[in-house]
């Protein structure tokens, strides 16, 4: 567990906890290899640090880990940069917070559920959540309800650990990510330790992001997997042990993935093929570009379709087949 009030959860501290942990929070479900950095803000510390290079432990861990930064710890010239170069702008928490509410004042049908929004912050509230008499509106019901937060960057509309804009810590029972809801629910609906391990589980497979950049990616998962160890620490009053923690660790490599949001493919994977073309007379060699990028058809692409699972069906899917009128994508 990362310091109390500790924003930055370095990662030779996961290396201490499990080896296992680190090696899964680098995987790429899609590729079968590790996430890529995909940016070039790295590239200063050397060759193996290059956009197209994958993330590896021995990279990440050294340093003392802190290679990789939460954005409010990163220099205001890289975050200028990062602007620039991508179009990163985090989003207050207490934007988030307006957000989520509207999502749950659907849901639940009425306003000021998890909390009262004032003045660019929010007041939690403090009752026990009381869902409606209606079917499919119980509390496992929202427990289980997909979300999907878009281009997550270090995740603020699932977990708000701490608010990505000015770097303040946010304690456990004031948070206002979507899976911070559930996990508040499965808290108050639950009392053994069997069924929380249950429920939160349910809660973390029905809660996806994804994003671009490679240690976005990482600090996401980070930030989704401490937020579930956190809230258990505030239930039990003891840390959630190792074994449990690689547990969620492997929902959360599915769920948290690297992609780029426009064409649904590994970042960059698209590529201009040589194709060989044959008549009577000759045979020639030409330049292909990829169809899905010239006609802007995101089925047509030749990069690498990502993929995640849909724990509900134990089915492992393209996320693009979703978009295209998939039922995971219709509920979300």
């Amino acid at each position: 567990m990362p310091e109390k009030n500790c924003i930055d959860i370095k990662e030779n501290e996961l290396l201490k906890i499990d080896k296992e942990l680190l090696e899964l929070l680098l995987q790429d479900k899609t590729t079968g290899r590790n996430i890529i950095w995909a940016t070039d803000n790295y590239s200063k510390h050397g060759v193996q640090y290059a956009f197209e290079k994958p993330i590896l432990i021995e990279l990440v861990t050294s340093r003392n880990g802190s290679i990789i930064k939460p954005r409010t710890q990163k220099s205001k010239t890289e975050q200028q940069q990062r602007v620039r170069q991508k179009a990163e702008v985090f989003t207050p928490s207490w934007i988030c917070n307006v957000q989520n509410n509207l999502v749950d004042e659907v849901w639940f049908g009425r306003k000021n559920v998890f909390d009262i929004e004032e003045n660019r912050s929010w007041k939690t509230t403090k009752e026990k959540i009381i869902f409606p008499e209606t079917e499919n509106r119980n509390w496992k019901d929202y427990v289980c309800s997909t979300r999907l937060e878009i281009t997550c960057g270090e995740a603020p509309y699932i977990t708000s650990r701490y608010d990505t804009v000015t770097g303040q810590y946010i304690e456990v029972p004031e948070r206002i990510g979507f899976l911070d809801r559930k996990l508040r629910v499965v808290n108050e609906n639950t009392e053994s330790r069997e069924d929380w391990l249950k429920w939160a589980c349910a809660a973390v497979q029905s809660s996806y992001g994804f994003e671009w950049q490679g240690d976005n990616v990482l600090i996401a998962r980070e930030n989704v997997l401490f937020t579930v160890a956190e809230h258990y620490h505030h239930k039990f009053n003891e840390s959630l042990p190792a074994k449990d923690l690689v547990g969620f660790a492997k929902i959360i490599v599915w769920n948290i993935w690297q992609m780029d949001g426009l064409k649904f493919v590994v970042p960059n994977s698209c590529t201009e093929k040589e194709v060989i073309e044959q008549d009577l007379f000759e045979t020639r060699i030409i330049s292909k570009a990829c169809e899905g990028c010239k006609k802007n058809n995101s089925l047509k692409h030749n990069g690498i379709y990502c993929k995640i699972k849909d724990w509900k069906k134990n089915e492992i899917v393209r996320f693009v087949d979703l978009i295209n009128g998939g039922e995971l994508y219709g509920n979300i």
